[in-house]
């Protein structure tokens, strides 16, 4: 049947195939492409760049070389809000960080967990001389928190982000093994039984973080696996040591968040 008089030709079963791989191939060339508006970042120390360097924002040391900056960047259009706090827990995350959603959200990532479970105290515990203080009990009881009270704490949270952000696509984003066997820190007295049980409770952690984020139908940023090679005393170090300041150790450094962090993420959010 001929087109009616004024309107062009219907294009060919080639040309509208041509069309479609075309729009195909523009979608895949910017991952999140659709998700361009409004990005919140929440969470802890993790995500506001503590250890990347140029932090300010006070107590929450947000770094502009944090990865939702890094994210921000590569997916264009997109606006970043970030109220990520060093120190933040989940109850912090509930009471001061959600304000930062709305229905306009279209992206959230979150890191969060870690200072539930005390890691810092526990990763401070287990740098002494084992004949000043024992490793094992720490962690013990960091891992009883991750088990029994952690999960419970994230659904809520999880449950609210989706309510105030219900068309957001929210990744939820995990912590790196710290440790790769060696301690060469001056300082720093880790045995190999006390990183492996460190980096045992960090998958312990990261198995919790992945089966409430898809629980609650969130994404999950494995960063574990682009963190190997790059761990604390690695030649190509992703992650801070001992340091100074000392609240910027074991954390990523610009590195980690620019070619650790931000990759995970944005696989993450093509997923």
């Amino acid at each position: 049947m001929p087109d009616p008089p004024g309107l062009p030709p219907r294009p060919t079963s080639a040309a509208a195939l041509a069309l479609l791989l075309a729009v195909a191939v523009l979608a895949l060339a910017v991952p999140g492409r659709a998700l361009a508006g409004a990005y919140v970042a929440l969470g802890d120390s993790y995500s506001s760049g503590l250890g990347a360097g140029d932090e300010s924002d006070g107590a929450c040391r947000r770094s502009p070389a944090a990865f939702p900056a890094v994210v921000a960047a590569r997916v264009p259009g997109t606006t970043l809000v970030t109220v990520a706090c060093a120190g933040a827990k989940v109850a912090d995350v509930r009471r001061d960080q959600l304000g930062a959603l709305s229905p306009a959200t279209s992206l959230v990532t979150i890191t969060i967990g870690g200072n539930d479970a005390g890691f810092t105290s526990v990763i401070a515990r287990c740098a002494l001389p084992m004949w000043v203080a024992r490793c094992g009990p720490p962690v013990t009881r960091a891992q009883r928190t991750i088990r029994g009270t952690l999960p419970v704490r994230l659904d809520g949270l999880y449950a609210e982000i989706r309510s105030r952000a219900p068309a957001a696509r929210v990744v939820v984003v995990g912590y790196p093994r710290l440790f790769n066997g060696i301690d060469c820190g001056a300082f720093t007295f880790f045995s190999r039984d006390d990183q492996r049980l460190l980096n045992g409770t960090a998958d312990l952690l990261r198995s919790i973080l992945r089966t409430r984020a898809r629980a609650a139908g969130f994404a999950f940023a494995d960063v574990v696996p682009s963190f190997r090679g790059h761990a604390v005393c690695d030649d190509r170090e992703w992650l801070n040591g001992l340091s100074h300041p000392l609240r910027e150790s074991f954390h990523p450094n610009a590195t980690g968040h620019a070619d650790g962090y931000a990759p995970a993420v944005l696989r993450a959010i093509g997923g």
